[in-house]
């Protein structure tokens, strides 16, 4: 089979994504002919150009850690929703320009009001924690603002607007009922690893969202299990992101 138009995934590393398995299978039930996905694994951004050149029929990329915000200097155009968000985590090649787009908010919203539905408090009465702060994190905290839920960003270190691990109280639990993880901590294969938090200090009125989705249940969201928390993975927003993607990728205007 002729490939008129290659996508695929940019990121280090990859070897634990589910995308190019998510496009291979879509294709094939969908009937969709000429498209290709494949991951590319790029030890640093700086090797971007070359994979463009290398690769003529690009139609579009997804760009997954650590270079949502690294990929922004290669962009011709960005959506004004991803200059809202500060990152991009999809790529459109149009008549030699490229064009990024946050595919991530859609994919994150969604699911996130899903886990959200039984809360016995308004959203707007919510605290957010957002453990990380790369790319990812500003979709998270882009769309906790968006639903009124109030955003508190996690750092290993100590930085302005941000509290660290160490901050993180029994109060400060009590006072976060939402808890996102953007880190890759967890992600296959090192699956024993899991966030620094007192998970002691959870209960039935936290709800906890791992991006991470391989595996399906990492150490941070058994731990919220094993406190009676509700949980996600991040396996529904990735669906949702590519779809979004693709419908991107396969406009005619944008």
């Amino acid at each position: 089979m002729s490939v008129k138009h290659q996508l695929g995934l940019i990121g280090y590393p990859l070897s634990h994504s589910f995308s190019k398995k998510y496009f291979k299978e879509k294709f094939e039930e969908e009937g969709i002919a000429g498209y290709h996905y494949d991951l590319y694994p790029i030890p640093q951004i700086e090797d971007l150009p070359q994979l463009i050149k290398a690769h003529s029929n690009l139609l579009g990329l997804n760009i997954t850690i650590p270079y949502k915000q690294a990929a922004l200097p290669y962009l011709d155009a960005i959506s004004e929703e991803a200059e809202k968000v500060g990152a991009v985590n999809t790529i459109k090649f149009s008549d030699g320009q490229l064009k990024g787009y946050n595919t991530d908010v859609y994919g994150f919203e969604i699911s996130l009001r899903k886990l959200l539905e039984s809360a016995t408090i308004p959203l707007t009465q919510m605290n957010g924690l957002i453990l990380g702060t790369g790319g990812a994190a500003k979709a998270v905290t882009y769309v906790l603002d968006k639903l009124g839920i109030t955003p508190q960003l996690v750092s290993r270190t100590a930085k302005q607007g941000q509290i660290t691990y160490d901050d993180i109280d029994a109060e400060c639990m009590k006072k976060h009922q939402v808890i996102v993880n953007t880190t890759p901590l967890g992600m296959s294969p090192k699956v024993d690893a899991a966030p620094n938090l007192p998970y002691k200090y959870l209960s039935d009125q936290h709800f906890l969202y791992d991006l991470v989705y391989n595996p399906e249940v990492t150490k941070f969201l058994q731990m919220g299990l094993n406190n009676n928390a509700q949980i996600m993975n991040g396996l529904e927003m990735l669906y949702l992101q590519a779809e979004k993607s693709w419908s991107i990728w396969t406009e005619e205007n944008d």
